[in-house]
């Protein structure tokens, strides 16, 4: 009969670490799935519904019932653990190796383990791998970034909303009222913390992932999704770069945050896709699991899951649309922008807007009684419908060539997708980027085509009315547009709840002034795709 206990494990500090273990039926040996986050094991079975994001632990009883041992950890300071949270920190990051090794002894392990899980579990696995314990076997995060700084807290090195409502509103009242077990309540406040440290410094090369990675050479199976390109997409990406072992990559189609967590709490998705891996290096069944492509990408609009052997695909190449002057005659917003793939031959054009503007309501989108607009009072810049279905996958950038009357300026982009006329279809939006202006330097060996990576360590300030470059990190796309669409690129230094309910970024007071946007001859502001 398979059965559920609990256990305090020793950390090498002393600390007691609460786990909770779900064990088959028989004597084992099992391989294990391990999977570990601040939401408290006492929470792993309220009932399943999409309220609950922070339900990232996948299916644990099917796969009990699979034959696997489960243990799931409340890293220190949550839950029923001791010690003090650290968010990623390196006593946290070694507690993950300690209790691997700890789930390796005991009498009804194999020795084999596997990471799993979603989101901060699967950041949690990337860290795991990058611990290196020698009982580790694989990992398979779904949706986890691999850089704490510019995936969670700083987009572009703009401060994300998204850290103090995880925190405030998830990770503290999850743990003060749990389904079952004592309230637990945590003083460390990790989105004050993190406003002391807007730049790359020592509090986040503390909590760094990605250099690590390369050594890794356990298998690897990352899951990212497009629903979640604000958060971890872009890790999961990066991160099976990175890795040198056997690693495949998966981004599915789920389309909001909502039901990327109900795909990974379904069984079907595990039967399908999860458990041949963990039956191929956990059990070591001879499945075929190997064969399975490298890369296997849904293209959004198109219904179908498209097979690569990499990422970006090796037909891909660079599609550049330029910011035009003129009227695209295509939305109400402050200036209707022309996108063209010819590059404007003008000496010196060139749009402006002042901000904050007097009718922004809910962020930067209009209030009125017809509802928000998010365009009336934003730029855009749309192209002429496209003459042939145009499939965009792999990185993308936007380099844009600013002035400002201030020292420094947020931009916040969205590419969408605007359906011909008639069709009745909604706008989509393709990828998103975030730059704060003054974090504008680039790592020159990390960086590549359509592939800015930001270095955050030492901001430079605007100076107003100078013209500088801005290379704009866009998020990987993969969408395939329709005949007779439009793209359009949205532009302004802030953005909505409307827009970005769970991932939107506060309009603080200093942002006070009137950007230019140059798109001459001499200043060629454009969109870099990567195209099929």
């Amino acid at each position: 009969m398979a059965t559920t206990t609990d256990s305090m494990v020793r950390a090498s500090d002393g600390v007691e670490l609460a786990v909770r273990i779900h064990l088959p039926d028989g004597s084992g040996p099992f391989p294990t799935l391990f999977g570990a986050s601040p939401y408290r094991f006492d929470n792993d079975f309220v009932p399943d519904t999409k309220m609950f994001l922070w339900r990232e632990t996948g299916p644990i009883h099917w796969y009990v019932e699979q034959g696997y041992a489960y243990v799931r950890l409340d890293v220190r300071g949550t839950g029923r653990s001791g010690g003090d949270y650290e968010f990623y920190g390196q006593r946290e990051r070694r507690d993950y190796y300690e209790v691997i090794e700890w789930i390796a002894a005991q009498s009804w392990s194999s020795g084999k383990i596997g990471g799993i899980g979603e989101s901060y579990y699967g950041t949690a696995q990337w860290c795991m791998a990058a611990e290196k314990p020698p009982h580790l076997t694989c990992i398979a995060p779904y949706d986890g970034h691999i850089d704490i700084y510019n995936g969670w807290a700083y987009t572009g090195g703009i401060p994300s909303d998204f850290m103090s409502l995880w925190w405030n509103n998830t990770v503290r009242p999850i743990n003060r009222d749990p389904a079952e077990g004592p309230p637990r309540h945590i003083p460390y406040d990790v989105s004050y913390e993190i406003g002391l440290h807007p730049t790359f410094d020592d509090y986040w090369e503390r909590r760094v992932i990605a250099p690590l990675l390369p050594s890794v050479e356990i298998p690897v199976f990352s899951i990212g999704v497009w629903a979640k390109l604000d958060l971890h997409l872009g890790g999961n990406i990066l991160g099976w770069k990175a890795v040198r072992g056997p690693k495949w990559l998966m981004i599915t189609g789920a389309p909001n945050a909502f039901e990327a967590c109900a795909e990974f709490e379904a069984t079907p998705f595990h039967r399908d896709v999860l458990l041949p891996f963990y039956d191929r290096f956990l059990k070591g069944l001879d499945n075929g699991f190997e064969a399975r492509p490298p890369v296997e990408v849904f293209i959004r609009n198109t219904g179908r899951t498209a097979a690569f052997d990499s990422w970006p695909p090796r037909q891909a190449r660079e599609i550049v649309y330029h910011l035009r002057e003129g009227e695209a005659d295509a939305v109400a917003s402050l200036n209707d922008g022309c996108l063209d793939l010819a590059a404007s031959n003008s000496a010196d054009a060139s749009t402006s807007y002042d901000y904050p503007r007097q009718n922004w309501a809910i962020g930067v989108a209009k209030l009125d009684e017809r509802g928000p607009d998010a365009l009336a009072e934003i730029l855009t810049f749309t192209s002429p419908p496209i003459e042939a279905p145009l499939t965009i996958a792999g990185p993308c950038e936007l380099v844009l060539f600013l002035s400002s009357t201030t020292t420094d300026t947020d931009v916040i982009a969205r590419i969408s997708e605007v359906p011909a006329a008639g069709g009745g279809a909604r706008p989509s939006v393709i990828t998103k980027g975030w730059l704060r202006a003054s974090h504008r330097a680039l790592d020159p060996i990390q960086s590549g085509p359509r592939e800015p990576i930001l270095t955050n360590r030492e901001p430079t300030n605007l100076t107003p009315g100078q013209i500088v470059e801005l290379r704009i990190p866009l998020m990987h796309a993969g969408q395939t547009l329709a005949r007779g669409s439009r793209l359009r690129v949205e532009i302004a230094n802030g953005d909505s709840l409307f827009t970005d309910p769970i991932f939107s970024h506060t309009y603080t007071p200093n942002k006070i002034g009137r950007d230019t946007i140059h798109h001459s001859r001499e200043y060629p502001s454009r969109l870099l795709l990567s195209a099929i």
